[in-house]
């Protein structure tokens, strides 16, 4: 076999994933170009993984390294440091390549050099390879022009030079790479899509994917550090916490406790947990709220008395921040982050996330969501037509989420235009349990079991 020049270095990490590595790495051999090389880890397997990758260790583009049991970054960095290509992809052990992947995406970085990096679109597999979807993405910086939404980790090939002089990938997070080095990328170098499915992505219950925990929470630090510079360039930062007399499910919701606290205790105890508010605002037409504000000694506290008007559930809460704003003589280009009282399970680092996701991607608003994964329909003249796109080929453009009234971060300068959101609005998913809001009076008690089944 005459070896060309090595261009391309696939790597594949495997972690008892016998059962589908032998289709994987045969999707590499099949490739319509040569100058590749396929480095192999076993990664402390305790199935088959060693023997499927025993048969390919004598074909000199193949490479096997064993390892213990290691985390995705690390196995990221070794391949980095190993490979002898221009370009890196990787390549999950239960995924499978179309035979034309290396000839696209490495024929578009050859032809353009001001890309650091660059990914396609793919078919979502079941377990048994059974197509699911086509999932396709809008072309960035042409019909896509918000960022908030990073390429798959797997399958995306990036320019070697750029992620060593990145210094590679994090090893503190455990999950997360690709979002990681989108992250780092996109603030420094151009990157592209390619509206070709060229990897078959499977889905399956044992996918990394499958934990979220540890991807929220890879997830919310990558944001905090990819955010940290920019930070300055938007302060000072507000929380504000609106409560009302009435128009809740029962009058001051904000009174009612659970677990031994009230709901506005709990809001403003997660809201002074975070340093990054110059000031937590509680907004109220009850002055009632500073008998519990006053058991609290931290400076950063604030109360600003909104009208009964002002608190109807007819009423922007937009008129709330301006008043609040023109009272506190806020810089319109500061961030005002708003915390609602119904919402008792929101983190400090939700509340932080809100603020982060705004920043990073320089939009005018950040709101948490969750994917609405059943179809949803519109009436129209002729019945029922679905607004959504479920199965089948779908872009990133349809899928739809809907808001989750617990964390919202926006520019103060939009108050001003009547807005709290702005035109440029990006988004972060947020787990169930943190998504939970009182609106009536059996959340109330349904809220106060959890807490007490949490803390039991």
């Amino acid at each position: 076999m005459t070896m060309k020049k090595t261009k391309i270095t696939i790597y594949m990490p495997s972690h008892n994933y016998g059962k589908f590595l032998q289709e994987a790495v045969e999707s590499v051999l099949r490739q319509t170009v040569d100058g590749w090389e396929l480095l192999l880890f076993d990664n402390g397997s305790t199935d088959n993984t060693s023997e499927i990758m025993e048969l390919y260790k004598n074909d000199p583009r193949v490479r096997v390294i064993k390892t213990r049991k290691l985390n995705l970054p690390t196995i990221a960095n070794m391949a980095l440091k190993k490979a002898r290509g221009n370009y890196i992809v990787r390549l999950d052990a239960d995924d499978v390549l179309d035979e034309n992947m290396m000839l696209v995406l490495g024929n578009y970085l050859d032809r353009h050099p001001d890309i650091a990096l660059v990914f396609p679109d793919y078919f979502l597999i079941d377990e048994y390879g059974q197509m699911i979807s086509h999932e396709r993405r809008k072309q960035i910086y042409n019909a896509n022009h918000l960022l908030d939404v990073p390429a798959n980790g797997a399958c995306t090939m990036v320019r070697i030079k750029v992620l060593r002089k990145l210094g590679g990938y994090r090893e503190d997070l455990g999950a997360q790479d690709g979002f990681d080095l989108w992250s780092r990328i996109t603030r420094e170098y151009k990157c592209s899509n390619i509206n070709l499915p060229l990897f078959y992505y499977r889905r399956h219950g044992k996918n990394l994917t499958e934990n979220q925990l540890l991807i929220l929470s890879a997830r919310r630090t990558i944001k905090k550090d990819a955010s940290r510079l920019l930070l300055k360039k938007y302060g000072p930062i507000t929380v504000t916490i609106p409560c009302r007399k009435h128009y809740d499910v029962y009058p001051d919701l904000w009174s009612q406790q659970i677990n031994g606290e009230t709901l506005l205790d709990r809001a403003i105890k997660t809201s002074l947990a975070s340093t990054l508010p110059a000031r937590v605002v509680v907004t109220s037409d009850n002055p009632a709220v500073q008998d519990v504000m006053a058991g609290y000694r931290d400076r950063r506290l604030k109360f600003v008395e909104r009208s009964t008007k002002m608190t109807m559930i007819s009423a922007s809460i937009v008129h709330t921040l301006e008043h609040i704003a023109h009272k506190l003589k806020l810089s319109p280009s500061g961030i005002t982050a708003l915390y609602y009282i119904q919402a008792p399970f929101v983190s400090t680092a939700n509340l932080e996330e809100s603020i982060y996701t705004l920043v990073m991607n320089d939009a005018d608003a950040a709101i948490a969501v969750q994917e609405v994964a059943s179809q949803l329909f519109k009436r129209t003249p002729h019945g029922l037509a679905c607004i959504n796109s479920v199965g089948n080929m779908r872009s990133d453009f349809d899928t739809v989420y809907y808001q989750v009234r617990t964390s919202l971060a926006t520019k103060n300068s939009n108050f001003k235009m009547g807005s709290h959101m702005g035109s440029r609005v990006a988004h972060f998913v947020i787990p169930q349990e943190e998504a939970f809001f009182i609106e009536t009076k059996r959340d109330l008690s349904i809220a106060k079991a959890l807490l007490k089944e949490k803390n039991a």
